[in-house]
Parts: C-alpha cells; sequence; structure tokens
C-alpha cells in the first residue's frame, strides 16, 4: 500500500510539474508588449542562444530559455548570420523563431537616370535610410573619400554613385550604400578603363550622354557632338542639365532655356557643366572616353529615342520639323 502511494504521489508529481511547466512555458513565449515592426542588425554570425539574448533585450521576446527551447524542439537552432532581420509586432516566441531562419533581402534598382536626390528619396522610401542623411554623404566626400582607391575630386558624390541593382535591407544606412556603389564604380568604370585620367571631366561629359541617349550605339555619338562643339566654343544646349539645376524632370518650357540662371544652364553658360548630373554607367563613360569621330554639332530625338544627326543649323532645324511632325501623327493616332 505504501508503495501505491509512493508511486501515485511520483505520478502527481511529475504530472503537476509538466502542468506548471507548460503553464510557464506559455506566459514566457507569449508575444511581447512591442508596437510596429522592429529591425535588428546582427554584423557578425551569432549563435542562437546570444541571438536570442538580443531578442530579449531589444524586448522583442519574454524569455531567451523558453524560446530556446520551442526552437531547440523544432529543430531551429542554428547559427544567425550576419544581416538584417525584420520582426513584426504581435508574434510570439514561433514568430521570431520563423523570422530568425534568415536576414531581410530587398533588391532594389538604382537606375543610371537618377541623380543623387531622386535616389535618395528611392532609399527613403523603401526604409534603407533617410534622404537626408543619404545627400548629407553625397554632400561631403571627405567623409568617405580615404575608403575607396579612386579619386574623388569633386566637391560632390555625384558621378561616382554607380547605378546597379543592390540588395539593400531596410535601416542599412547611407554609408553602407553609398560605399557599396563606390566599390561598384571602382570595379565597373575605375578598374576596366585603365585609371583614366582626368576622371571628373569624362564623368561630366558621361552623365550628359546617359540622360540624353536612349540606344547603346549612339552614345558615341552624343559623347562626339559634346567633344566637337566644346572645341568650337558652342554651348553645349543640353535640356538635361538644365533639368538638373532645377531638379525637377519634365519638358522645359521655351522661357527657361534662358531664364533659368545656373551654371547648369549650357544655352547660358559654356562648356561642362560644374558637376556630373547623374551617375553614369560604364558604357556611357566608356562613349565619353572613346567619342564617336565626325563632324555632327547637332543632335534631336525622335518619340521613340532614335536620334537624328546633323552638322548644321539648316539640316537640324529639318530634324526638328521631323520629330514635329512624328509628335503629331502620334496624338493623331491616340484620338
Amino acid at each position: 500500500m505504501t508503495k501505491r502511494r509512493a508511486v501515485r504521489g511520483l505520478v502527481i508529481g511529475v504530472l503537476l510539474a509538466a502542468v506548471l511547466a507548460s503553464a510557464w512555458l506559455y506566459q514566457e513565449t507569449r508575444p511581447t508588449d512591442t508596437a510596429g515592426r522592429t529591425y535588428v542588425r546582427f554584423t557578425t554570425q551569432t549563435d542562437y542562444h546570444g541571438a536570442l539574448d538580443r531578442l530579449h533585450a531589444e524586448g522583442l521576446i519574454r524569455s531567451t530559455s523558453a524560446t530556446y527551447f520551442v526552437a531547440w524542439f523544432r529543430h531551429e537552432v542554428h547559427s544567425v548570420e550576419p544581416g538584417i532581420y525584420r520582426f513584426e509586432a504581435g508574434r510570439g516566441a514561433s514568430g521570431r523563431i520563423v523570422e530568425l531562419r534568415g536576414p531581410v533581402h530587398q533588391r532594389l534598382r538604382l537606375p543610371e537616370t537618377n541623380w543623387a536626390l531622386r535616389t535618395a528619396n528611392v532609399l527613403e522610401k523603401h526604409d534603407v535610410c533617410t534622404a537626408d542623411e543619404y545627400m548629407e554623404f553625397v554632400r561631403n566626400p571627405d567623409r568617405i573619400r580615404s575608403e575607396v582607391s579612386f579619386p574623388i575630386e569633386s566637391t560632390t558624390l555625384e558621378g561616382y554613385l554607380y547605378p546597379a541593382t543592390y540588395d539593400l535591407p531596410p535601416t542599412l544606412g547611407a554609408h553602407d550604400v553609398i560605399l557599396t556603389q563606390l566599390k561598384r564604380f571602382e570595379t565597373e568604370v575605375w578598374e576596366p578603363l585603365g585609371h583614366p585620367k582626368d576622371l571628373l571631366r569624362l564623368l561630366k561629359e558621361a552623365s550628359l550622354v546617359e540622360l540624353e541617349v536612349k540606344y547603346d550605339n549612339e552614345r558615341p555619338m552624343v559623347a562626339g557632338v559634346i567633344e566637337n562643339r566644346l572645341k568650337l566654343g558652342s554651348p553645349l544646349q543640353i535640356d538635361a542639365s538644365i533639368n538638373y539645376g532645377m531638379q525637377i524632370w519634365r519638358p522645359l518650357k521655351v522661357s527657361e532655356y534662358h531664364s533659368f540662371q545656373s551654371e547648369y544652364n549650357l544655352y547660358l553658360h559654356k562648356g561642362l557643366p560644374p558637376t556630373p548630373i547623374c551617375s553614369p554607367s560604364a558604357k556611357s563613360v566608356d562613349a565619353a572616353v572613346h567619342p564617336a569621330n565626325h563632324k555632327y554639332l547637332f543632335y534631336v530625338a525622335l518619340p521613340g529615342g532614335v536620334s537624328l544627326f546633323a552638322e548644321n543649323y539648316a539640316q537640324h532645324l529639318k530634324n526638328v520639323k521631323k520629330r514635329r511632325d512624328a509628335i503629331k501623327a502620334l496624338r493623331g493616332a491616340k484620338r
């Protein structure tokens, strides 16, 4: 009889312990009171217990031990890779375990047609950094000049921020975005083109080509027009530079060609703009390095983007008429 009581007592004790453990586990794996989305960055590979300690310190889990037990039971214990991890509000331990499976990846296209402020707005929209933080680096090259191997001879990083598709997770920060773009510039432009001399001048010319040309085969042609006009001392008369000076991208009003007072108005000022007007692709920089040898001094684009080139103003006016007729025909076809 005593033995039966002992066994019964043991069973009751085990059951009571199980109930208490279950209650504890339930309590300690419930969601915390955090509100909104939270990002946590791990800069090095971290063991699972250490990662959970970090989440506990951030108020994202109630108990490291309870969450670790659930992860162990589910065979989810692993090293946490470096990166930025996203944690949604209202999730308990099970949700956090899922969120720790891998960092956030966010592929963003930063196109050739973007100047720095346009890129800054894209980055802010996707929570990578604020536009102001990004532009603070752009306007102060000294903050990052020592971290690259090529010369940055400008008062701005405009022109050096290579356009491409990047993995830019939320909260990455302006410094890391800028450095990633500059390193890409190094591998796509600086090294392949053999450390070109007068780099800043090439970037100014290439940026004009980038915003004026749609088709690759026309890049050297337009670069040739720019070189021919520079040799003659003629104003370049490039609309895209005025757009950059205004920091807006739209068709210009006729009055703006002469009323907009800026060094970026290449109708009023001879030579290249004071800085690049975007960060050009390697193709446009190559065109600036190797401009086509021809006698053209003018070009105008048809609605589809194909350019018509002319050696003199009379021929240019004929090409302008062709453009206007093409636009008129398109409008008529849409009615």
